[in-house]
């Protein structure tokens, strides 16, 4: 049987390289010009050849066997746009990588399908998103880092890594890194970082053995999903310090793999421990990275992959498990 063909939209290209890894061949639409959504492959990230670019035009005559959106223009606008009247037939499964932003309990979701499934990224997002009618699965994260690196710490000072923190501002914690740049040495990397007086924007595929030399992971972010920033920094075993909200508070154990709390004044206290402790620092990391080979392998976020789409599709192996409408699933490690 050949491996099952799913068209999707580039719009997190570290998601997307980590998708990758699931035996299954993805279809991006490309327009002139490689506008949001339609950039391709592009040259930053490392895919597979199971990554396939297609022009937007030509997406009418692909043969697929299910369309993947992640974001609501891509479902709203996108499909009806550049899909066939039998593509938007397709099994349908909808991405939703952010918790909701209007308000954080009573938001429903636009994705009203009882026929289609709404995949979400943590259970954090799952629980505060309504999804009405529509079944939903969760499937955390999975990583992989480049082999051969891992931390050092060598740098006494904290790394952040967030773009366009300036301009995203309390939602990010813009005010809460100013705060704690006050009393921490911290370092700032991504898009626009320069605005803050930060490193800059440092290409994805050079960033792990750059931030890996840092003391620790600052994460200042109010309201998010779980950043993949986050699981990659525990991945290379750095120990992460960040505020205990949303996902976070059930992935970082305090004294064993970094620090979270609601107020900053512990959590600068907690840094300027790993600032003064360097064997402190080193064995939260072990503890971040343990916690992290636990829960986001990347093995098992391919196989939780390929078995959705498999269900979506009507490949699901015998006793594997389904999804009633309006049900949530969560597949992956205990936490």
């Amino acid at each position: 049987m050949r491996p099952i063909r799913v068209l999707t939209w580039h719009i997190h290209g570290n998601y997307l390289l980590y998708l990758s890894r699931a035996n299954v061949e993805f279809y991006l639409p490309v327009k002139p010009g490689r506008p949001e959504s339609y950039g391709g492959r592009g040259t930053t990230f490392p895919f597979p050849e199971r990554v396939h670019d297609v022009p937007a035009g030509a997406v009418r005559d692909l043969d697929v066997d299910c369309v993947l959106f992640q974001t609501r223009t891509n479902y709203e606008v996108d499909q009806h746009e550049i899909l066939s009247a039998r593509q938007q037939r397709l099994p349908r499964i909808y991405l939703e990588h952010d918790p909701p932003r209007q308000h954080p309990t009573d938001t429903r979701h636009w994705f009203d399908e009882p026929d289609g499934l709404l995949v979400q990224v943590t259970p954090f997002n799952a629980l505060m998103w309504e999804s009405g009618r529509t079944p939903t699965r969760v499937i955390d994260h999975g990583v992989f880092v480049p082999e051969g690196v891992g931390y050092s710490g060598e740098i006494p000072r904290g790394i952040v890594v967030i773009n366009h923190l300036r301009t995203r501002g309390r939602l990010l914690g813009a005010d809460i890194f100013e705060r704690v740049r006050a009393d921490v040495p911290l370092e700032l990397v991504g898009m626009d970082a320069e605005s803050l007086g930060g490193w800059g924007e440092v290409p994805p595929m050079r960033l792990a053995a750059f931030e890996a030399r840092y003391r620790f992971f600052f994460h200042p972010i109010r309201w998010t999903s779980l950043g993949l920033a986050v699981v990659e920094a525990m991945m290379l075993g750095m120990p992460v310090v960040g505020l205990a909200t949303t996902e976070l508070a059930t992935v970082i154990e305090n004294g064993v793999s970094g620090w979270i709390d609601t107020d900053i004044g512990r959590l600068v206290a907690a840094m300027r421990r790993l600032l003064e402790d360097p064997a402190e620092a080193r064995r939260l990391g072990e503890g971040a990275r343990r916690r992290a080979r636990e829960r986001f392998a990347i093995e098992r976020f391919a196989r939780d992959w390929e078995d959705t789409f498999a269900l979506v599709t009507g490949r699901m192996r015998p006793g594997r498990s389904q999804v009633a409408p309006g049900a949530t699933l969560t597949v992956g490690a205990a936490r």
